[in-house]
């Protein structure tokens, strides 16, 4: 089916139950329908994935981006990471600064630089190498996302957030990109699952995985892989390979969600949180945006 496409993102798997998520589920909602007419139009799925990131990289509803929050050291360090499904080709950076879209800069290592992952100042020099644009006053731009206050950031409570997209193109080719602010009251230089290929993003010919989380937990359950390889070798269908790794994720103490898309264009999304603000659309399905919706 050559028009064949679908599109999940994700803002996060942090959603605390009570707060109004209205806001974000809109927000969702609109890059849903504009990366759909993306993918209608033919543009590939990476270009897709980049793009729906990025926007929610400088909205600040979500924490990535322009809505991270600050480390023990009160810096901002910014994760992000990207694939490429039909070549597998990769690209990452972790403890970045200052820069308005983490995303951008790990499309440009995949792009443009013989390495997977650069870190710290290596990413910030590569980044402006490239001309990607950075921050001037760090003070003044970064902002609370939505359901997040300054008590949330105070705690050491490993409270999390993070946004990701999924894309099947009409091409056949699928992508995956996740960018995140890490989790509250990080201490400075720690990294999490996002930048991690096979960890926080994963893309091949068959499967597309975004993940969320506490960090810790995804990269000892395997992440995203761990979703992937139930899918293609173990016989799971969509959802039973996402809930493979979550229920490990849970089983060593700790939470979160992933979305996925196949290479039929089916759409699973799955968390074990209260909640994991998402949308997906596909030319087989209609749109849908919400927060708290049981999944499983």
């Amino acid at each position: 089916m050559a028009d064949r496409y679908a599109l999940a993102l994700h803002g996060g798997a942090g959603p605390k139950p009570g707060e109004d998520y209205s806001v974000t589920e809109a927000h969702l909602a609109d890059l849903a329908k504009r990366g759909e007419e993306m993918l209608k139009t033919g543009i590939s799925s990476l270009d897709v994935v980049e793009k729906m990131v990025a926007e929610m990289e400088i909205s600040g509803l979500y924490v990535a981006g322009k809505g991270s929050a600050p480390n023990t050291a009160g810096q901002v360090e910014l994760d992000a990471s990207i694939m490429d499904g039909s070549t597998q080709n990769a690209g990452a950076v972790s403890a970045i600064r200052d820069v308005v879209s983490p995303i951008t800069v790990a499309r440009a290592v995949l792009s443009n630089s013989s390495c997977v992952m650069i870190t710290g100042e290596g990413a910030n020099s590569f980044a402006k190498e490239q001309g990607l644009e950075g921050i001037d006053n760090p003070s003044e731009y970064y902002v609370l996302p939505i359901g997040v206050s300054q008590e949330d950031i105070e705690q050491d409570d490993m409270m999390h957030g993070t946004v990701g997209a999924v894309a099947l193109d009409i091409h056949g080719n699928l992508a995956a990109a996740t960018s995140t602010g890490g989790v509250f009251g990080k201490p400075a230089g720690r990294v999490g699952d996002t930048p991690i290929i096979g960890i926080g993003t994963w893309a091949d010919q068959k499967i597309a995985l975004s993940c969320t989380g506490t960090g810790e937990y995804f990269i000892r359950a395997g992440g995203a892989l761990t979703a992937a390889n139930g899918y293609k070798l173990a016989g799971d269908t969509l959802e039973q390979a996402l809930w493979r790794m979550l229920d490990e994720v849970e089983r060593l103490g700790g939470d979160g969600g992933l979305i996925a898309v196949n290479e039929k264009g089916e759409i699973a999304m799955a968390f074990n949180s209260d909640g994991m603000k998402r949308a997906a659309v596909s030319s087989s399905s209609e749109l849908v945006s919400t927060t708290f919706a049981p999944c499983r």
